[in-house]
């Protein structure tokens, strides 16, 4: 399951609006509700051909022990199991049917979330720090970590193609340092517990957080084995307490994991082509939150300031978006994202989103917690954010702290990451 399908049956027009709204329409929810409808009669079906079968089993039992004739209950216990056998292979059907059904409906939208269709309808929150004027003509990170010898491209795309980078000496140094840095605060000043998970997961992973099957094409699978690269480290993450119960008790957990991440971005072509901006591999620092339902959304807020504080640390200016209805994702019920600043965009761009599931992924990994002995467990509430991409703060930091002579300022709180070195020289 993934939405509670008595919200399916109770609000069915609610759901078709969610997924309007969010132009996720490819599911017949009135088809769906027909195909529960007979699933629970079939099964109704079953249990008195069962009980009837139970009945007549019993009663050749007690006939044969009295040496008396039982034929005719010999054949009606054939003839029903004729038609459990049908009944049976109807349930399966329907039951195969409505599971698809159910993993490719959307989450519902948060009331607070914005209708819209695009980007031009997400709603600005608020912003940090101001760009730069520069009083010479900046360069992009692509054009400017090539001439200092911190970026390669062309030998990343002969070792894998395109869509790859290769970092020399400082560049590999800043992207380490980077990656130690948002480490070391989320869990110093945070009160992360800092994991490192498998890169690879298995298919149960893949559907549990919502990657599959809507975003089959997008991601990497090693076919022989039955895995999958890791697109973010929110799968393994949120999969370290599937099918468990938790205790309320260790309720909120938080967890921080770093990870290289690995995408085709299938259909993205001809966006961000140059650059570290949007690439087949990145690292990237995750934050993941379980908690209790009615602290899900406060959880969120908090979320969003542990990335904020990532970028206000390295002084580069932000904004956060609230993110409208279809432009906010399939499994997420509300998203912000925080934008960087970037000189040669003269445009603010993704470096982080945030979201809150509700039940949705707990719903798909069977992740529940009971509040206390005895009670029925609940179905808790999950949620991740980037704490940051640590490639675009790479490129953000480039662009941002470039000087005329084509050198490049390192932050301060990153001077003991960089082995006190200030600037970037090449």
């Amino acid at each position: 399951m993934v939405l509670d399908m008595n919200r399916i049956r109770n609000e069915p027009e609610a759901v078709k609006e969610a997924m309007r709204v969010k132009g996720e329409e490819g599911v017949d929810i009135d088809l769906l509700l027909e195909w529960d409808g007979g699933w629970r009669t079939a099964l109704r079906e079953l249990e008195i051909l069962r009980a009837e079968r139970n009945k007549a089993s019993k009663e050749i039992g007690v006939l044969k022990q009295e040496g008396e004739d039982a034929e005719k209950q010999i054949l009606r216990v054939r003839s029903v199991n004729e038609k459990i056998s049908e009944l049976e292979t109807r349930v399966t059907e329907l039951q195969d049917s409505i599971d698809d059904a159910m993993l490719r409906i959307p989450n519902i939208p948060h009331p607070d979330v914005p209708i819209g269709k695009e980007e031009e309808d997400n709603v600005e929150v608020r912003r940090w720090g101001t760009p730069r004027s520069f009083s010479f003509e900046p360069k992009a990170h692509w054009d400017l970590g090539v001439e200092l010898g911190i970026l390669e491209f062309e030998r990343a795309a002969r070792i894998a193609g395109s869509r790859f980078s290769l970092m020399r000496n400082d560049g590999a140094r800043l992207e380490r340092g980077l990656i130690n840095f948002m480490l070391d605060l989320h869990v110093e000043r945070h009160g992360y517990v800092e994991i490192l998970p498998p890169f690879l997961v298995n298919r149960s992973c893949m559907l549990g957080t919502g990657q599959l099957p809507k975003f089959a094409d997008d991601v990497f699978v090693i076919e022989d084995h039955g895995y999958f690269l890791v697109p973010t480290a929110e799968v393994p993450v949120t999969n370290m307490y599937r099918d468990e119960i938790i205790s309320a008790d260790e309720l909120p957990m938080r967890f921080v994991a770093y990870s290289p991440c690995f995408r085709s971005e299938a259909g993205a072509a001809g966006r961000d082509t140059r650059g570290l901006i949007r690439l087949h591999q990145f690292d990237k620092v995750e934050l993941v939150h379980y908690t209790e339902p009615e602290k899900s959304y406060e959880a969120q807020e908090d979320i969003v300031h542990h990335a904020e504080a990532v970028l206000q640390r390295l002084g580069l200016p932000y904004r956060v978006m609230l993110m409208c209805t279809g432009d906010m994702g399939f499994g997420q019920t509300k998203k912000y994202d925080l934008e960087v600043w970037m000189p040669s965009y003269n445009d603010y761009v993704e470096i982080s989103s945030v979201s809150n599931f509700a039940d949705f992924q707990a719903r798909r990994a069977n992740i529940r917690f009971r509040s206390e002995t005895g009670a029925r467990p609940q179905f808790v509430h999950t949620l991740n954010g980037s704490g940051v991409a640590v490639g675009r703060t790479v490129a953000a930091l480039i662009e941002n702290y470039q000087n005329e002579d084509g050198t490049v300022q390192i932050p301060e709180h990153l001077h003991p990451y960089m082995r006190g070195r200030t600037v970037i020289t090449g």
